[in-house]
């Protein structure tokens, strides 16, 4: 399993040394809060981020608070040269999953991003650099990034294919046209919202995306044969969880 962790720290020693100790994981790097939430917020496989939380600009509990946004379900943890409980407990305040005192020993980091790994359920996608990894890495930016407008040359770009090659071998190998997957992943998680949350059409519309609710309408209704209205109703929308 190949596991892709952001390694975020305004020290350039600190991150080539502590990003080459932990060699059994792919590792990205950004020297601030703000490069971090850049990356963060495009199509990307990041599974987690290890924050410093002293550094020139956003401090890490204020690029916490913002990945949170952004994704929250990925782990998250803290790097911390202060030992203090101050700043432990606002990290996890903040939902950070961990925290690790600087400098840290390769072993107990080894540890402690596992623990937030398996806590958090994270599946590593394989890519061995064949087409066939590509291509499944590629499903899976789709999937994580349901909410956004994911276009194909920002996914060829995560996994280092021109778009126009991607688009060719990820018919053949998914079944699917790029963009009618895309689509998929969106519906799919519509009729969920539909069915689980009071939201409405436009809430929705917005969570999913899309520009206005009219665009999200007809493209559900061309993949339903129904309107989300009618979908809302068949499925027994007075059966909500909350």
């Amino acid at each position: 399993m190949s596991y892709k962790l952001l390694l975020v720290d305004d020290d350039p020693d600190f991150l080539d040394e502590f990003g080459e100790s932990l060699e059994e994981y792919a590792v990205q790097k950004a020297s601030s809060g703000e490069e971090a939430l850049r990356i963060l917020r495009s199509p990307n496989d990041v599974d987690a981020v290890l924050l410093d939380e002293m550094m020139p600009g956003m401090r890490g509990t204020e690029v916490l608070q913002e990945i949170r946004k952004i994704n929250p379900d990925i782990g998250i943890i803290i790097l911390t040269g202060h030992s203090t409980k101050e700043v432990a407990i606002k990290a996890l305040q903040g939902r950070a999953d961990d925290y690790l005192e600087k400098p840290c020993r390769v072993e107990k980091a080894a540890e402690v991003i596992r623990n937030v790994l398996e806590r958090r359920g994270v599946d590593g996608t394989v890519d061995d650099g064949s087409t066939d990894g590509k291509v499944e890495r590629a499903l899976e930016l789709i999937r994580r990034h349901w909410d956004k407008k994911t276009s194909l040359s920002d996914v060829a770009g995560a996994v280092c294919l021109s778009p126009k090659y991607l688009s060719r071998v990820f018919k053949e190998k998914s079944g699917f046209d790029f963009g009618e997957f895309r689509t998929k992943v969106k519906i799919d998680h519509a009729k969920r919202l539909l069915v689980e949350t009071r939201d409405n059409i436009g809430q929705i519309s917005r969570r999913l995306g899309y520009e206005t609710a009219e665009s999200f309408v007809r493209m559900f209704k061309k993949v339903t044969s129904m309107t989300p209205t009618e979908y809302r109703g068949k499925t027994g929308r007075n059966k909500v969880r909350r």
